[in-house]
C-alpha cells in the first residue's frame, strides 16, 4: 500500500508511503489517496484528518519516471487523479491538518496547500519546482497560491521554482506553524484531536463558505452564508453549545 491510515480516536492519520522516492505521486498513490479520502469523508467516527509523509519527505510531487512515454489520454488520467485528491482535501466536511515533515515540492506542495491548517517541521522545505523541468504548475497550485499570498509572490515562486525554508513559508503566510522536527507528530496530533472534539459539523460548513467566498459577490455569498447558518442552528452541536453556555460548562460536541 502506498497510502496508509492510522486511527487515533476520532483522528485519522493519512500517510503517503513511498519513502524510497520521497513519496512521489504515481498513479497508484493518487488513486489510493482519493479512495481513502472519499471513505474518510463519510466516516462519522472520524472528525479530523492529518496528512503526512513517511520517511524524511512529505511529498516530492509527481513521479516523473512513471509518466515518461504516456500519451495524452493517460496523462489526462494522471492529472485528473491528482485533481480529485485536491478537491477532496478542500471539500471534505471536516478539518484536515498537514504535517509537513520534509520537502513538499511540485504537486506535493499543492497537496499541503489544499489542507486547512499546515504544520511544518523546521526541516521542511517547499518549492514550485515545475519550471525547473519546463512545466507549468498543476494540482491547483496557481489557483491556491495566488489567493493565499497574492499574484506578485505567487509568480515569483512559480517562475523561479526556488526552494523556501519553513520559516520563510511561515512569514509569507503559506503555513500556520513551524515546530521542531522531533515534536511535529505530537504537536499535530494534539491540535487535530482538539479540532476533532469541536463542532465539526460547523467546521465543514465553514470550509464550504471559504470556497464560496472566493467565487461569489457579497450578495450571493451572504445568501449561501444564511443557508449554512440555518443548517448549523439545527444541529445537535448548536443545541449543546447554547446549553453549555447557559449552564456555564464546557460543551461536549459530537459533530452532529
Amino acid at each position: 500500500m502506498k497510502v496508509l491510515e492510522e486511527r487515533h480516536g476520532p483522528v485519522a492519520k493519512v500517510i503517503l508511503n513511498w519513502p524510497e522516492v520521497m513519496n512521489a505521486l504515481d498513479m497508484e498513490m493518487r488513486l489510493e489517496l482519493a479512495q481513502l479520502l472519499r471513505r474518510l469523508s463519510s466516516d462519522e467516527e472520524i472528525r479530523a484528518v492529518i496528512l503526512t509523509g513517511a520517511g524524511k519527505a512529505f511529498c516530492a510531487g509527481g513521479d516523473i519516471r512513471s509518466q515518461q512515454g504516456l500519451g495524452i489520454p493517460q496523462l489526462r488520467k494522471r492529472l485528473d487523479a491528482a485533481y480529485e485528491c485536491i478537491n477532496l482535501l478542500m471539500r471534505i466536511p471536516k478539518p484536515v491538518v498537514a504535517a509537513v515533515n520534509g520537502p513538499a515540492v511540485g504537486a506535493g506542495f499543492s497537496l499541503a496547500l489544499a489542507t486547512d491548517i499546515i504544520f511544518a517541521s523546521d526541516k521542511a522545505k517547499f518549492s514550485q519546482v515545475f519550471s525547473k523541468i519546463g512545466l507549468v504548475p498543476d494540482a491547483g497550485s496557481i489557483y491556491i497560491l495566488s489567493r493565499m499570498i497574492g499574484l506578485p509572490k505567487a509568480k515569483e515562486l512559480v517562475f523561479t521554482g526556488r526552494m523556501i525554508e519553513a520559516r520563510e513559508a511561515l512569514e509569507m503566510g503559506l503555513i500556520n506553524r513551524v515546530v521542531p522536527a522531533a515534536e511535529l507528530n505530537s504537536a499535530v496530533l494534539s491540535f487535530a484531536a482538539e479540532l476533532a472534539h469541536g463542532p465539526t459539523a460547523a467546521y465543514g460548513l465553514a470550509k464550504q463558505l471559504f470556497l464560496q467566498a472566493q467565487h461569489n459577490d457579497l450578495e450571493t455569498f451572504l445568501k449561501v452564508e444564511s443557508y449554512s447558518q440555518i443548517i448549523a442552528m439545527h444541529t445537535r452541536d448548536y443545541k449543546e453549545g447554547v446549553s453549555a453556555f447557559l449552564e456555564k460548562r464546557q460543551p461536549r460536541f459530537t459533530g452532529q
